[in-house]
């Protein structure tokens, strides 16, 4: 486990959030006073939809650019900011309070949703982002304001669904060397079939490469927080997956959806890609991907394009 994370330093406390959050140009300032770079897409012709997304772990709001563009052609305006730690935000590298990410995706969704009044406004999260949007909407359910959530292969891998050696091996480095620098390599982990987006990606210097024990530690405490929210979470929501998630695999995500409430108003919308991989978004069959999520927003009850969500019954139930 330790040798499979991505960044940072010690827990950091920036102080109090004493100060109401606002848009300022092209960033967010939050309760507690870090400028949040922010991206923005704008829809061609009449707003439809508003998504802000919400990057993984190591990743910042680029990630979302082609799938942005996409978006907006076909009017859906798309808002992405970096997560404190991540990207252009203050203190790269490092990782805070869980609470803290709750917090800015809370505020942000207020502030973004206040631009767009009366237009069908939706969360999307990849991987680490997806486990901050699970776990904010079950612990502040944000309806209507929030018209649902697009979850691309959450952050689920909490410490319950990880075999004892793992967690055994986290607790020890997390107490003796908590500053240790990881990276990850000869793992032969195979986060994309695209290749030429890895390259980019190992060539930006705002991608952070390798992690040390404290980060991981907080990302495995993001997760167990997610897995936990799955029983609280009631929110319409479409779920990614693919069948070759090398990074969040398959047993974690089950135990997920297992617990997903049967009371929820709308039964969650599951789409499993059998030639997936961890980063659905930026694969070689991205565009499917892309197609499905339109297609969900403009018709949340209509089958996806790609026919992924048939696929998913059999998947979940192995």
């Amino acid at each position: 486990m330790m040798l499979s994370g991505c960044g940072s330093q010690l827990i950091v406390d920036p102080g109090p959030m004493a100060r109401p959050p606002q848009m300022l140009g092209g960033h967010v300032v939050t309760r507690d006073g870090l400028a949040l770079p922010m991206r923005h897409w704008s829809a061609k012709g009449r707003t439809s939809a508003v998504v802000l997304a919400l990057h993984g772990f190591n990743d910042y709001s680029a990630f979302i650019k082609d799938a942005a563009a996409y978006f907006a052609e076909r009017g859906i305006a798309v808002y992405a900011y970096d997560q404190r730690g991540f990207g252009a935000a203050p203190f790269a590298g490092r990782w805070f309070e869980t609470e803290r990410f709750l917090t800015d995706a809370r505020d942000i969704t207020r502030i973004i949703g206040e631009r767009h009044p009366g237009v069908p406004f939706y969360l999307l999260g990849e991987s680490m982002g997806g486990a901050v949007v699970m776990s904010m909407l079950a612990e502040t359910p944000m309806e209507p304001q929030v018209a649902g959530a697009i979850l691309s292969a959450p952050a689920v891998w909490g410490r319950e669904t990880m075999p004892w050696y793992q967690t055994s091996l986290l607790w020890i480095a997390s107490n003796v060397a908590p500053r240790m620098h990881l990276t990850g390599r000869g793992l032969k982990i195979k986060p994309s079939d695209n290749i030429e987006m890895l390259r980019e990606l190992g060539r930006d210097p705002l991608v952070i490469k390798g992690a040390n024990v404290a980060a991981i530690r907080g990302l495995v405490d993001l997760m167990d927080l997610a897995l936990a929210s799955a029983p609280r979470f009631r929110s319409r929501a479409l779920i990614l997956y693919g069948a070759k998630d090398e990074i969040v695999q398959a047993a974690p995500t089950r135990t997920m959806m297992a617990r997903l409430p049967d009371d929820a108003k709308e039964p969650p919308r599951i789409a499993v890609y059998d030639a997936g991989y961890h980063m659905l978004l930026r694969d070689l069959q991205a565009e499917d991907v892309w197609r499905d999520i339109v297609s969900w927003i403009d018709a949340p009850m209509a089958p996806l394009p790609s026919g992924a969500d048939k696929a998913s019954a059999g998947f979940f139930k192995k």
